[in-house]
């Protein structure tokens, strides 16, 4: 029998982000559950689940956007993470985060660096 949506959803999202996205599925149970579904079913049940990319890509094209984003640290942390779980080297990131410099300018990039450092500090520990 096929897995459902949520069942693919929920095997990806441990696998890419670990114990970070049951803390925003929790996290949302109390304001919009329905939102955390929608992240599980379409984010990570339907587009981290097609084909054409690995998981290390897709988590590379996470921290590029996240970071030209420049607002959005908290998300850029979670996938910083995710992309050291899907085998992403500190290097590989930070020079993701360095290429990002020249489309979304320096301080989105510094601020996103600063995020690496915390997340590659709480890793070291």
């Amino acid at each position: 029998m096929a897995k459902s949506r949520r069942e693919k959803g929920i095997e990806k999202m441990n696998q890419v982000l670990g114990k970070g996205g049951d803390i925003v599925i929790n996290k949302l149970k109390e304001i919009a559950p329905d939102f955390g579904d929608m992240i599980i079913e379409f984010a990570y049940g339907d587009i981290y689940n097609r084909p054409g990319l690995d998981m290390k890509s897709r988590e590379i094209a996470s921290v590029a956007a996240l970071t030209v984003m420049g607002n959005v640290i908290p998300q850029l942390k979670v996938h910083i993470q995710g992309a050291l779980n899907v085998g992403c080297s500190e290097t590989e990131i930070v020079e993701v985060i360095m290429q990002m410099s020249a489309y979304g300018g320096f301080p989105a990039a510094l601020n996103a660096m600063f995020a690496a450092k915390e997340v590659f500090s709480k890793n070291k520990k």
